[in-house]
């Protein structure tokens, strides 16, 4: 299996092929110390068997943002050495942190842009970068990660909104791209061949007159002649289209840029992937190898494999999926595939985030800060009377059922239309489910199944199956 076997990044290589992309924890205080619980959560990943842990954006400057990671000063070496240890003795991933150099935000909804940056502020900016990166090489992580993607100052430089017209003239690709050939040369020159040096960035803004995958691919390809490690490709989380909440900081998720970068159940299945492959074929057409990450909404061992197969991708990121169950990997690796506990992008994670309130997974037992630890061989949920009932309202479908007897953590709720497959429409914490997404003239079949705090699954519920009328009724016309 392709997902399972290791991979060169350059000085690095990864055991497998899946790598947690950085996520925000808020698990950090305000003074950006490393503590028990960020650790905490890492170690989780490495116990699962992830290939690669991003830690979450890490500031290389002392611009207050709430709870974040920090590595602006020397004082915060030695928690990040603590964090690396703890990991290389939890597992074999490798592990790098994400930084990060953000602009400043008001309440009031103000934001500076990077138009009003000063030559020597930009000085300022490459020297910290270059900084930044030298703590965590002594900290003993395996590299970093630039973080040039969402509302962030490199990503800023990147974008086709950019506004300056001096030597990073954002009318160019070439103007765009200076301030991170000069960040990526200053960071390679501090830390040497030895050390990672990867990129996040955007495959397309997801903003009126953003940039789109054609940009990506060539911003890609300058990358990678760089000598860029790994390539890990995110899209959207821009304030452009932020939505302001009167006495709160933008937020660069709340628009719809920030939906298109963490897509919610409404969107199918791996909507991303092609932005990924595209940008790949564009890189190695041009005669570069550097790895590159595809993410979004993938969950599938199959669809992460069939990526990885057809040379769609060379890695799989995945950061809800990973959150919801670390041990994504060890299952995968120890054949249990059917007890991984599948992240239903319900977005509570995000909206957590958005809050600034600890980041925890719906899914999880109710008040784990962490995700539980894995226990293969217990036995699965014994549901063996779950009654399950329908009610067909006026455009909605409502099941209930019976509440399954010892330690159950939810219940998935599956769902086919006609005879398509069955698939996971929700997770719940309850014993009823509504579907609204039912449309009139059509036939749908459900079960339940009950699921503990490792994700192993009861066996299923009976199959029900309804006949849903239109809710004016009309005669169909003939197929064809």
């Amino acid at each position: 299996m392709n997902l399972l076997q290791p991979i060169k990044l350059g000085p690095m290589t990864a055991p497998n092929r899946v790598l947690v992309p950085a996520m925000v924890t808020r698990l950090s205080g305000e003074d950006g110390y490393v503590n028990e619980a960020i650790i905490d959560r890492y170690v989780r990943y490495a116990t699962g068997g992830v290939g690669l842990i991003v830690v979450e954006a890490t500031a290389i400057h002392t611009a207050k943002s709430g709870p974040l990671l920090r590595l602006s000063e020397d004082a915060f070496t030695p928690g990040h050495a603590e964090l690396v240890r703890r990991v290389r003795d939890a597992g074999p991933s490798i592990i790098v942190p994400q930084i990060i150099h953000f602009l400043k935000v008001a309440r009031s909804g103000w934001r500076q842009t990077i138009d009003s940056l000063s030559d020597a502020e930009i000085d300022g900016i490459v020297a910290d970068f270059a900084s930044a990166a030298a703590r965590a090489q002594d900290a003993g992580y395996d590299g970093v990660e630039l973080h040039s993607a969402h509302a962030y100052t490199l990503s800023s430089f990147l974008s086709a909104r950019n506004p300056r017209r001096d030597a990073y003239d954002g009318r160019t690709l070439e103007g765009r791209l200076s301030l991170f050939g000069r960040v990526y040369q200053a960071v390679r020159a501090r830390v040497g061949d030895s050390f990672g040096v990867g990129v996040r960035f955007l495959a397309e803004e997801c903003i009126k007159d953003g940039y789109t995958v054609e940009d990506a691919k060539r911003i890609a390809l300058r990358m990678a002649m760089l000598g860029v490690d790994y390539i890990s490709l995110s899209v959207g989380g821009k304030f452009e289209d932020a939505v302001h909440r009167d006495g709160q900081p933008l937020y660069p998720y709340t628009g719809y840029s920030g939906d298109r970068c963490m897509p919610g159940d409404a969107y199918p299945a791996l909507p991303h992937a092609h932005l990924a492959a595209a940008i790949r074929d564009y890189v190695q057409a041009h005669g570069y190898r550097t790895p590159i990450a595809s993410v979004g909404k993938i969950s599938d061992p199959a669809d992460a494999e069939r990526l990885l197969a057809t040379g769609q991708a060379d890695l799989i990121g995945m950061a809800r999926q990973l959150l919801a169950d670390p041990d994504w990997v060890k299952k995968l690796a120890s054949n249990r595939p059917d007890e991984i506990l599948r992240c239903i992008y319900c977005n509570v994670c995000k909206q957590l985030d958005e809050n600034f309130k600890e980041v925890h997974c719906f899914l999880w037992p109710k008040g784990a800060r962490q995700a539980p630890a894995d226990q293969p061989g217990a036995i699965p949920p014994d549901w063996p009377a779950p009654n399950l009932t329908l009610e067909e309202r006026p455009g909605e479908v409502r099941l209930r059922w019976q509440r399954a007897a010892g330690t159950i953590a939810g219940y998935d709720v599956w769902r086919a239309e006609g005879e398509e497959p069955f698939r996971v429409a929700e997770a719940v914490k309850g014993t009823q489910f509504i579907d609204r997404r039912v449309l009139g003239g059509l036939t749908y079949r459900y079960y339940v199944r009950a699921y503990d705090a490792v994700g192993r699954q009861s066996a299923p519920s009976e199959t029900i199956t309804v006949a849903v009328a239109p809710a004016v009724p009309f005669v169909a016309a003939p197929v064809g």
